[in-house]
């Protein structure tokens, strides 16, 4: 079994999408370990998006994530990463697959509804970064 990270971005809280998305995270075999609504900070965004600091969007990308709540969720999966990054469909929703998070959800690169951890190695920072070990289950 392996672990990710997913968000619901602040955007697809913002249009009540949460409801869906998770049915979706559901229906595709994850097993759901930890999840929190949380409102992040400015310094809370840009801890998470640090490895992004040196490129053009990460002012936009923090300020975004800052800007109202995000659903946290811990994912448990056989290759939970793969799976995960293969429903969410490409960053750009324009180039995302028919039947996809971002496709059906996503209205741009920045607001494109969901996140995914990208590697194990990521995966685990991420995990860390919003969860303590007990809060997983």
């Amino acid at each position: 079994m392996e672990r990710t990270l997913a968000i619901i971005k602040p955007d697809a809280v913002e249009r009540r999408l949460v409801g869906q998305i998770l049915a979706r995270i559901e229906a595709a075999g994850f097993t759901i370990r930890a999840m929190r609504l949380q409102h992040l900070t400015k310094q809370e965004a840009e801890g998470f998006y640090a490895v992004h600091r040196e490129r053009p969007f990460f002012p936009s990308l923090t300020a975004f994530m800052s800007s109202g709540p995000c659903v946290l969720v811990a994912l448990e999966a056989p290759d939970a990463i793969r799976t995960w990054r293969a429903l969410m469909g490409a960053t750009d929703p324009a180039r995302a697959d028919a039947g996809t998070l971002r496709k059906e959800f996503g209205s741009s690169i920045e607001r494109n509804a969901t996140h995914g951890s990208d590697a194990p190695e990521t995966a685990a920072f991420e995990l860390r970064y919003f969860f303590r070990g007990m809060e997983i289950f």
